[in-house]
């Protein structure tokens, strides 16, 4: 139980993170937006069989952890908590492209290996450079971005009360899990049935919660619109971050780099 209650409680470390005063953290969502959804996009326009030209990209997550004093070891936890996600996802390219595609010395890897190894790449760029994004802005910063962007009002709204209702939800499963561990001796209260009636009032006890948040929210003027106390303001540092990363993700999708520094030593 204590480690459930640990992986839940640490869903809102990443907000935690982006409380920080670094020039990073400063910089305005829209410019931080923009520049990650260039990013990806960049990314994922790639072809299948493209690894090396992948590689360059790795500077912004990278420069963005050091310049944002993002801890390491947290953020590549998270990314390997989803990576069997991606690691199934290819799982089966080998098999179904085994046709040769590059020869290393003796080995020969076929295109199916390349595609996956791709994949698994191409995986650790987008998912870091989101979590570098919500650790240096919060999730509500994001939205906030998202709607000064042009992103429809009703939308970012429902954005920011899935996110915050899912701390409703994880407080109540903790709670069904700490009184069923209470109540249960050895492997009593710990079969399949037990969990689907867990299951069962998790829903009745969240609905029932849902709604006495919602008349709290009505009772305290919620018309179905957030006010946010912070103006954005963009400036010369906006500008420059945003230029001056897209610029170098635009080289990097037309160049390929590695193959050039390679060109170029021999």
């Amino acid at each position: 139980m204590a480690k459930i209650e640990a992986s839940f409680l640490d869903i809102g470390r990443l907000d935690r993170l982006a409380r920080g005063d670094t020039w990073v953290h400063c910089l305005d969502p829209r410019a931080k937006l923009v520049t990650t959804l260039v990013f990806l996009m960049c990314v994922v326009s790639f072809g299948k069989y493209e690894v090396a030209a992948l590689l360059p990209f790795l500077v912004f997550p990278v420069a963005l952890v050091a310049l944002g004093e993002l801890p390491v070891g947290y953020l590549l936890g998270k990314l390997l908590v989803v990576a069997p996600f991606a690691v199934l996802v290819g799982a089966a390219n080998p098999f179904f492209d085994p046709a040769p595609l590059v020869r290393l010395g003796p080995f020969t890897l076929s295109g199916g290996w390349v595609s996956y190894a791709s994949i698994l790449l191409r995986f650790v760029l987008t998912v870091s450079a989101a979590l570098v994004l919500i650790a240096t802005t919060s999730f509500h910063g994001v939205c906030v971005g998202l709607q000064r962007l042009g992103l429809p009002e009703v939308m970012v709204v429902q954005l920011l009360l899935l996110y915050r209702y899912l701390f409703v939800l994880t407080d109540e499963a903790l709670r069904l899990v700490r009184a069923r561990a209470l109540r249960s001796f050895g492997r009593r209260g710990s079969g399949l049935r037990v969990y689907g009636s867990l299951v069962g009032h998790l829903l009745l006890r969240t609905l029932d919660r849902a709604r006495r948040i919602h008349q709290a929210m009505l009772a305290r003027g919620f018309h179905g619109r957030f006010h946010h106390g912070h103006p954005l303001h963009i400036g010369r540092g906006e500008v420059q971050f945003t230029v001056g990363w897209c610029s170098l993700f635009l080289l990097f999708r037309w160049v390929n780099v590695p193959q050039w520094l390679g060109n170029l030593l021999t």
